[in-house]
C-alpha cells in the first residue's frame, strides 16, 4: 500500500480531519498518488497530503499555523512553514498533474483567465504593491495574479497561475533575493501573464487546445490577442465597446475604423434570442439577445519572435458579439471571437463559463485558501496556491457527485 493510501486511510479513523467528508477521501485517494508523484521523498509526499487536507479542514484562514493546529503531532507549524516556503520540491510538474487529472475527469470546453486581486495589510508578502484596481475603482495594496481555470457548464477548476511581479519588485535587488525571486522572472503586463500561463498549457504540458475565454477590458487586449492568433488558439475575449475595428461586411465595409458599439449597433436586425439554463439557479430557462457580425482589426497583427503563424494567416475575419437582456439597452456586453464554426449562440453560452468562475471562485477557492499565503516566499506562493487548487478541486468534484467520481476511478483503472 502506497504511502497516500496509508496517510488517507488513517485519517479516516476517529481521529481524522473535521470538515473532510467521505467524498473528499474518495477524491483525495484517487488525486494524491497523480500529484505527488514528482516529490523525491517519501516525507515531502506526506506533509502534501497533510497540508492539502489542512485546507480542506481547517476553520477560518488556511494559515500555516491552523493548518498545523489542525494536524497535530503529525507536523508543526515549523516544518510546514518550511515545506511551502523553503523547501526544494517543484511545483511545477505538481500543477501539470493536477491539470492533466481535471481535464480527464471533468473535460472543460474552455480555459478559462480570471485576474484575482488579494488585499494586503503588509508590504512584505511577495509582489505586494499598491496597485490601481481599475474595475474596483481604487488603490489598494495588493497582490495581483492571473489564474487559467479549465470550466465547463457544472464545474470550474484553477490548474495554472501566474503572480504578478512590478518594476519595484523586480529592480529591487535585495528585495528580490529576500523573496528568493528565479532570474527568469522578469517584466510582464497581466495581458502577458495571460497569454503565458494558458500556452504552457497546450505546449509544455500537452493538454487539449481549447477556446480561451477571458475578459481583455483592464488589459493591452489586441497584444494578447495577436499572440493567441498566432499560436493558434482559439479565443472568446470581452472588449471595451468603444475598441476601434473595422467593418468586414454589410454597410459599413470599407469605411475608416469605428468603435466597436457602433458597429454592433448598425446590425440591430441581426439579433436573434438565445435561450440557457444556469443550473445554479431556480428561476428556470433565462434568455438573451445576442447579434454578430465580422470586423477586422484595425492595426496589424503583427508577428512575436519564435511563434508560429496559423496557416490561413493572422489578419483573417473575427466575429464580432453583442448581447444584452430585453428591455434594457443594448448590448451590455461585447465579445470578440476567433472560434471556427462556431455560432453566436454557442459562442455567448461559451462566455457564461466567465460566470461559472466567478461563483466557483467565490464558493469553493477563497474557502479553500486561494488568497491565504502571506510569505516573502516567490516559490512558497506558488506552491501554497497549487495546492490550493487541488484542494478546490477535491471540493468542485466531490460537489459534482458521482459523476466525476466515477469517471475518476474510470481514467485512473485505464
Amino acid at each position: 500500500m502506497s504511502d497516500f493510501a496509508l496517510h488517507i486511510r488513517d485519517t479516516r479513523t476517529p481521529g481524522r480531519t473535521p470538515g473532510v467528508g467521505s467524498s473528499h477521501d474518495i477524491v483525495l485517494s484517487e488525486l494524491c498518488p497523480a500529484l505527488f508523484a514528482s516529490l523525491p521523498r517519501a516525507d515531502q509526499r506526506r506533509k502534501g497530503v497533510e497540508y492539502l487536507r489542512g485546507l480542506l479542514g481547517a476553520e477560518g484562514r488556511k494559515s500555516v499555523r491552523n493548518i498545523a493546529r489542525l494536524i497535530g503531532g503529525q507536523a508543526t507549524e515549523q516544518n510546514l512553514h518550511h515545506f511551502i516556503s523553503s523547501s526544494t520540491w517543484e511545483w511545477d510538474p505538481v500543477r501539470a498533474a493536477l491539470a492533466h487529472y481535471v481535464t480527464s475527469v471533468a473535460p472543460p470546453q474552455a480555459w478559462v483567465v480570471q485576474q484575482t486581486v488579494i488585499p494586503k495589510a503588509g508590504e512584505h508578502s511577495v509582489g505586494v504593491d499598491r496597485r490601481f484596481i481599475p474595475s474596483l475603482g481604487q488603490v489598494l495594496n495588493a497582490q495581483q495574479a492571473v489564474g487559467v481555470w479549465a470550466a465547463s457548464e457544472e464545474v470550474s477548476m484553477p490548474v495554472n497561475w501566474r503572480l504578478h511581479l512590478s518594476r519595484a519588485w523586480l529592480d529591487d535587488v535585495p528585495r528580490r533575493s529576500q523573496a528568493s525571486i528565479p532570474a527568469s522572472v522578469d517584466t510582464r503586463t497581466l495581458g502577458d501573464c495571460s497569454v503565458e500561463a494558458v500556452l504552457e498549457l497546450t505546449s509544455d504540458w500537452r493538454l487539449p487546445t481549447l477556446p480561451v475565454v477571458m475578459d481583455v477590458r483592464e488589459l493591452d487586449g489586441m497584444k494578447a490577442l495577436r499572440r493567441l492568433r498566432e499560436a493558434g488558439v482559439p479565443f472568446l475575449v470581452r472588449i471595451n465597446s468603444t475598441l476601434p475595428l473595422r467593418p468586414a461586411e454589410g454597410a459599413g465595409h470599407g469605411v475608416e475604423a469605428m468603435p466597436a458599439h457602433r458597429i454592433i449597433g448598425a446590425c440591430r436586425d441581426r439579433r436573434r434570442m438565445v435561450t440557457w439554463t444556469d443550473h445554479d439557479q431556480d428561476a428556470g430557462p433565462r434568455t438573451a439577445l445576442v447579434g454578430a457580425v465580422r470586423v477586422r482589426t484595425v492595426t496589424g497583427a503583427g508577428h512575436s519572435p519564435g511563434v508560429n503563424r496559423r496557416p490561413e494567416g493572422p489578419d483573417r475575419d473575427l466575429l464580432l458579439l453583442g448581447a444584452g437582456s430585453t428591455g434594457r439597452r443594448w448590448p451590455q456586453e461585447l465579445w470578440l471571437a476567433d472560434v471556427p464554426d462556431a455560432t453566436p449562440a454557442q459562442l455567448f453560452r461559451l462566455s457564461l463559463r466567465i460566470g461559472r468562475v466567478e461563483r466557483d471562485f467565490d464558493e469553493i477557492a477563497d474557502r479553500t485558501g486561494i488568497r491565504d499565503y502571506t510569505g516573502r516566499s516567490f516559490n512558497g506562493w506558488h506552491r501554497h496556491v497549487t495546492l490550493a487548487s487541488a484542494a478546490h478541486a477535491v471540493v468542485a468534484l466531490s460537489h459534482t457527485g458521482g459523476r466525476s467520481l466515477r469517471r475518476a476511478s474510470q481514467a485512473l483503472s485505464a
